[in-house]
């Protein structure tokens, strides 16, 4: 009898298996059409347009849409907002260049490189990079590269219109690796679908977008077999130690007083036997002291002897446009957020981060440090209303959603393997040149640069312990400018005529 039971509770077991596992299947088979119903369509919007670049008339193809970046089952993660731009009539398509382009923050659009500099539009500013009243226009951006290069200007996630697949945490696309890694699947992702995988390739990054640069360049190569022909680094935030005012860290002290010394001469705040002189003798001059005198101060922190220290004290004001009383009780160490509210104090103005040459009102005279960037200030309004309208009246793309031009929705950012440590892409940097002899590099850096100053880029562009048969491969440009070496015209200018011998060169 109890062998019977047995049986008939398996037999009623295998009848039932089916049914069982049929519903389990139906239920994940309805929860895949679920997530896809949620999961963001793919958009493309095509438009024409024509840019005069170098005299020339240039006709071109626009493309804004969103790509889905997919796990390996399929599943939508993020989709990423980019813009594109493909000359017309330029011949083959697989051989033609083509450049993609992002800022840094981290947390920005693309928004400053493609309407401040490469695009066939840029933003209308006045002299100086002062803007006019709104609305703000756009102009025709003779300086753009497209006569050069195709060019894909991308948003990472949470930036512009990029965001996250519904039901994913967009925190972890907020950490150092794995926005390397959208970023990189973006860009086998476009290369596939467009066909280029024969086509010359570049990289450009601004700011922490050189961080990503410089990431990209050794994961494009190491894990998906793409090798770049140029990597272009505007600004950019490489070995965080030499930009972190830290207690302790004396290095950026050092790296920065060139860039104080640029700063001062600018606003004609040195004395007159520094100030007539040109700005490469100032910075030859600032950059000897600095390297030396106040370097060795510095290293000896307390064993300084006081009249050393005055001694130092007064020299360093004589070069920076500050008071060397004010200088000796700082211990001659002076932070950017100290120094842009010290310089100009007695006119009741700050000076920019970004960019030096800017002031604004000192909204506390009597304030330590600086509490907002004049020349972030000045442009940000600008770029955000001028890139929303041309995408929705001019590009043909429209969305509901807000274009976050600065997504403060990706702090606190994930330094994942460098927390606790500086992060320092010198040494990937290093290993992506080494491993291709052939990838050639072009740094652009500016004088009035108090984000990531000249100094500071210098130090480690000379610490990639590069063989000497590769330094070749390296081209640092120099401008009168700032973070953003476009909003100066003349320095796009130079910019451009630099970027064309270089995509141009071997």
């Amino acid at each position: 009898m109890k062998w019977k039971q047995v049986g008939r509770i398996l037999l009623l077991g295998l009848l039932l298996w089916p049914a069982a596992g049929g519903a389990e299947e139906k239920k994940a088979a309805e929860q895949k059409a679920e997530a896809e119903k949620a999961a963001p369509a793919e958009t493309l919007r095509k438009s024409r347009g024509t840019a005069t670049i170098a005299g020339r008339r240039i006709e071109y193809t626009a493309t804004a849409g969103t790509l889905l970046l997919k796990d390996r089952e399929g599943k939508p993660k993020a989709s990423i907002f980019f813009i594109a731009y493909s000359r017309d009539g330029a011949g083959e398509m697989a051989a033609r260049p083509v450049a993609f382009a992002f800022n840094g923050g981290p947390g920005s659009s693309s928004v400053w490189l493609h309407l401040g500099a490469l695009g066939p539009r840029r933003v209308m500013l006045g002299e100086e990079a002062v803007p006019e009243p709104p609305p703000y226009r756009l102009q025709n951006n003779e300086h753009s590269i497209l006569d050069l290069t195709d060019l894909v200007f991308i948003d990472p996630v949470t930036t512009g219109f990029s965001r996250a697949a519904p039901g994913e945490d967009p925190k972890q696309f907020h950490e150092v690796e794995k926005d390397i890694e959208s970023v990189a699947e973006f860009i086998r992702l476009w290369i596939t679908r467009n066909g280029r995988w024969a086509s010359p390739k570049y990289v450009i990054g601004e700011s922490y977008g050189a961080t990503r640069a410089a990431g990209l360049a050794e994961h494009l190569q190491e894990k998906q077999g793409m090798d770049l022909n140029g990597l272009i680094l505007v600004s950019p935030a490489l070995n965080f130690q030499a930009i972190s005012f830290d207690s302790g860290n004396d290095l950026p002290y050092i790296l920065y007083l060139p860039a104080y010394a640029a700063t001062a001469w600018y606003h004609r705040l040195l004395p007159e036997d520094l100030q007539r002189l040109e700005l490469p003798q100032l910075l030859a001059t600032a950059r000897a002291f600095a390297l030396g005198p106040y370097a060795q101060a510095l290293l000896q922190g307390d064993a300084l002897p006081e009249a050393e220290r005055r001694r130092v004290a007064a020299e360093a004001a004589r070069l920076t446009g500050l008071s060397p009383e004010l200088l000796a009780r700082a211990r001659l160490r002076l932070p950017v957020s100290r120094f842009t509210a010290e310089l100009l104090r007695a006119q009741g103005r700050v000076v920019g981060r970004f960019d030096s040459r800017f002031t604004g009102i000192a909204e506390d005279p009597a304030a330590h440090a600086s509490s907002y960037d004049p020349s972030y200030a000045a442009i940000h309004g600008v770029f955000s209303a001028a890139l929303k309208d041309y995408v929705d009246r001019e590009l043909g793309y429209e969305s509901d959603l807000p274009y976050e031009v600065i997504a403060e929705e990706v702090r606190p950012w994930d330094w994942g393997r460098y927390e606790n440590r500086y992060l320092d892409m010198g040494e990937r940097l290093s290993r992506a040149l080494t491993r291709r002899p052939l990838l050639r590099l072009f740094v652009a850096a500016g004088h009035y640069d108090l984000a990531t100053s000249l100094a500071s880029i210098e130090y480690t562009l000379d610490h990639l312990d590069l063989d000497s048969a590769l330094r070749g491969n390296l081209h640092l440009a120099r401008y009168e400018t700032g973070h953003m070496p476009y909003l100066h015209e003349p320095s796009l200018a130079r910019l451009k005529a630099d970027l064309a011998r270089f995509i141009g060169g071997p």
